[in-house]
């Protein structure tokens, strides 16, 4: 660790708040290693601190849940490789974690669409999740992405929303409202997706389905798309 690594973990060990981190506890957040700071207070930090890609390494070395968060804030995502991004795909103990890093960073990254595929296929349930929520953040944070890039998602969505555990079907469910809230085609294409999810049956696709359908057919998100 460096002197400014080491204030930085000072700084976050003086905010914990025990309090904090049993409510947290409450919404599925892992408390092993958690302060109870605040991601509003890990923001302004992140700003203050700047980029520094080896300072965000020696962060989520520390193990301590903000500093990892922090560490995603911070990162250079140009300067992100795929060993890096296995690394701390192994490290996913945590909903949060797990969202922020790939929300914030990994999207970002030249192997966002790779680990988006990936990811989806592997068993451990962070990781699984990532898969889904890299699809769900680059659903929106891809300006560029074509039509036909984004939909070769519907495929994978498919062919994996009959997984029960909680932080995978929830992610699968993200990600297919997110690229059917892009545009009116892709909104067709997902609606389509989840009817055929529906017709499968079990009762995780039952619920990705109809949570899904809700949002996709809602008046809300029609009117997005009126000319």
């Amino acid at each position: 660790m460096t002197e400014k690594s080491d204030a930085i973990l000072s700084k976050l060990n003086s905010l914990a708040n025990p309090d904090n981190v049993k409510g947290m506890t409450r919404y599925g957040i892992n408390s092993l290693g958690t302060l109870g700071v605040s991601i509003y207070t890990l923001r302004p930090m992140a700003k203050e601190i700047g980029i520094d890609h080896n300072l965000a390494l020696e962060l989520w070395k520390s193990g301590i849940h903000e500093a990892r968060i922090l560490a995603c804030f911070i990162d250079d995502p140009n300067l992100v490789d795929e060993d890096q991004m296995e690394d701390w795909a192994k490290d996913f103990d945590s909903w949060d974690v797990c969202d922020q890093v790939c929300s914030s960073l990994f999207d970002q990254t030249q192997f966002a669409y790779a680990k988006a595929f990936e990811w989806s296929e592997r068993d451990e349930e962070f990781v699984k999740r990532a898969g889904f929520v890299l699809m769900a953040a680059l659903a929106v944070h891809d300006k560029k992405a074509t039509d036909d890039k984004l939909a070769a998602f519907f495929p994978v969505i498919l062919s994996k929303a009959s997984d029960h555990r909680n932080f995978v079907k929830k992610a699968v469910n993200w990600a297919l409202r997110n690229l059917g809230k892009r545009n009116r085609n892709l909104n067709k294409m997902a609606i389509e997706t989840a009817q055929m999810i529906l017709t499968n049956g079990s009762p995780a696709e039952r619920w990705v389905a109809r949570d899904a359908l809700r949002e996709l057919t809602a008046e809300k998100t029609q009117a997005r798309f009126k000319p």
